[in-house]
């Protein structure tokens, strides 16, 4: 930081700085709290979550080896083919501590079973039913993975700003501060002697 020049405007310009400065401080550290809260509460989550999919990933599977069993591989690979492809994601995007998130919304009816009633069982109904759940939730996981690296990418840029001001940017403005104060004050103590001596002359 460049040396002011000791004077009371700029003593002032620098306190100003410096209030800023501590400010700007206070509120960094509790952006990076509460990011790290949150990062904190997601990785909780996405560990339930992945405990949560590998549980009905094995129901799926189950359902679905019985279904093959009643209904024949042959059967199976054919209402395989059926099931179109899902579309109905809806991505939204929302602001934590002004950091942009995905938000992931699937929408699923059970009406919207793509093959035939009469040709079908409950495991098979199971299995499908259960791969759908599956489905969200590997889609939930997917944007709490990603939601993690934005607010950890933004914490990473909240400690370097706060370690910046913390360790270069108010010691500085502190230091020089007080450099110019004691100029200041040296000068004033300069004037008032030399006003003494000259009021001493002046009285004798």
């Amino acid at each position: 930081m460049k040396e002011a020049v000791p004077t009371k405007g700029n003593l002032l310009k620098l306190k100003d700085m410096l209030k800023l400065s501590k400010s700007g401080h206070a509120l960094l550290e509790k952006k990076r709290n509460v990011l790290l809260r949150e990062i904190t509460s997601l990785i909780e989550k996405a560990q339930k979550l992945q405990d949560e999919i590998l549980e009905v990933f094995e129901r799926a599977y189950k359902a679905l080896q019985f279904a093959n069993l009643d209904l024949g591989m042959e059967y199976m690979d054919e209402i395989s083919r059926a099931i179109p492809e899902y579309k109905d994601l809806e991505v939204r995007m929302k602001s934590v501590m002004g950091v942009e998130v995905p938000e992931v919304k699937m929408k699923f009816d059970r009406k919207d079973i793509p093959y035939g009633i009469y040709r079908s069982n409950t495991a098979l109904d199971k299995a499908y039913l259960a791969f759908v759940e599956v489905l969200k939730l590997v889609a939930e996981a997917a944007w709490i993975e990603n939601t993690i690296y934005r607010l950890a990418f933004e914490t990473k840029k909240t400690r370097k700003r706060v370690n910046a001001l913390e360790n270069i940017v108010i010691p500085q403005l502190t230091q020089q501060i007080k450099y110019i104060q004691d100029v200041l004050e040296e000068a004033e103590r300069e004037e008032f002697i030399r006003t003494k001596k000259v009021k001493d002359r002046k009285a004798s």
